[in-house]
């Protein structure tokens, strides 16, 4: 359905050029969203998907180990969006040790990306309300370090800013002025807290997607964080109890149809389209996580069948087997450390798990060795694989 504009236009002078800035109109669309027949049975699909995806974790040997990998394979995938050159396994090793040949600032910028992310979800689970004030804060934790230092971690802009091109002049989009800045958000704040009136929650994430998206309050980051805010979302109103929902791998792979779309919302109000392809995207989404879900569940269990028949070393290459499963990128000293076995328990342990094809040794060293879940890090490497 297109409708007018969704919001106005204000002329802006920013970096010598004078260019036009937009501003959103308050959320829900006006008119409302036609729910045709074929709209509200994608999303009901994309609903019983999350239901689907919900469940999954109790097919999971251990939903925090899973977890741990699924957030990370989403950290890589957003900034790689953002032009990061980061592999799922150069942050497996930038959190083990900052090792020689991990390229330190892509790593840095993913791994804040985690704790990002897992400050947001900590303070949810606190009764800290989705809110302004949260946003800075995982804003602030996202740019602590590495590139982006610098672009007011934590702050909203004073400045105007743009996407696309390399002056406001040939810009793609040149979002709202600084001085506007904060009446966008007090309106998307409003609407997040169901004020004017209640909106589903799946709606909700994908109509305050494009909202930050276009306000793009922050001078860096405002992509990830965008991104972030449709699992805090879904986590808050309970649609998901862990964060297993990420959807960089298909914005990514359609991103060309993605940034249309977004547009598309701004000039013509064609919020109808953008709902269908975000349903498409928690569909595809939510069905890729179960089935990697059930993929690990078979390995993991596989695995430990194999251990299992080893005899009487099985209960310490067992205690190995799951320290990897905790951290799949490690060293012996790193592995004695979690098990608390001795050094001496731990080699020979791996020495059984390389023999028995579920340990790989990257290093070829005599010392410092580095031991990795190989079979385990694939199953979550799809998707991530940087260009050649």
């Amino acid at each position: 359905m297109k409708r007018k504009v969704q919001g106005n236009y204000r002329s802006v002078t920013t970096a010598g050029e004078t260019v036009r800035a937009f501003i959103p109109a308050p959320l829900p669309p006006v008119p409302p969203i036609d729910w045709s027949e074929e709209l509200r049975a994608k999303f009901d699909r994309a609903l019983m998907a999350l239901g689907r995806l919900d469940s999954a974790s109790a097919l999971v040997p251990d939903i925090g180990l899973f977890l741990y990998m699924y957030v990370r394979k989403e950290a890589v995938l957003s900034s790689m969006i953002e032009g990061t050159q980061s592999s799922l396994s150069d942050l497996l090793l930038f959190e083990m040790a900052e090792m020689p040949g991990v390229p330190l600032d892509d790593a840095q910028e993913v791994s804040s990306y985690v704790a990002a992310l897992d400050h947001g979800l900590t303070r949810l689970r606190n009764g800290f309300p989705l809110s302004l004030r949260l946003l800075t804060e995982m804003h602030g934790v996202l740019l602590a370090k590495g590139r982006g230092s610098d672009r007011l971690p934590g702050e909203f802009r004073s400045s105007q800013n743009w996407i696309g091109g390399t002056r406001p002049g040939n810009a793609v989009f040149v979002p709202p002025p600084a001085d506007e800045v904060m009446a966008c958000l007090g309106a998307l704040e409003l609407f997040l807290h169901d004020r004017p009136t209640p909106t589903p929650a799946l709606v909700k994430a994908a109509l305050a997607h494009v909202q930050f998206e276009t306000i793009h309050p922050f001078l860096d980051g405002n992509g990830r964080l965008g991104r972030l805010l449709i699992t805090l979302i879904l986590c808050e109103e309970k649609i998901l109890r862990e964060p297993l929902l990420y959807l960089s791998l298909y914005f990514k792979s359609n991103r060309r149809r993605y940034y249309e779309l977004l547009n598309a919302v701004r000039t013509d109000g064609d919020w109808e389209k953008w709902l269908d392809f975000f349903a498409d995207a928690i569909i595809d989404t939510a069905e890729q996580a179960v089935a990697a879900a059930g993929r690990m569940a078979q390995l993991v269990g596989a695995d430990r069948a194999k251990v299992a028949a080893l005899g009487r070393t099985a209960p310490t290459v067992a205690a190995v087997h799951r320290a990897l499963l905790e951290r799949p990128v490690a060293t012996a000293k790193a592995i004695a450390g979690r098990s608390g076995l001795s050094m001496a328990t731990v080699n020979k342990g791996l020495v059984q798990l390389t023999a028995l094809g579920i340990v790989r040794e990257t290093t070829e060293k005599r010392r410092n060795r580095i031991y990795t879940y190989a079979e385990y890090i694939a199953i979550m490497n799809e998707g991530t694989e940087l260009p050649s």
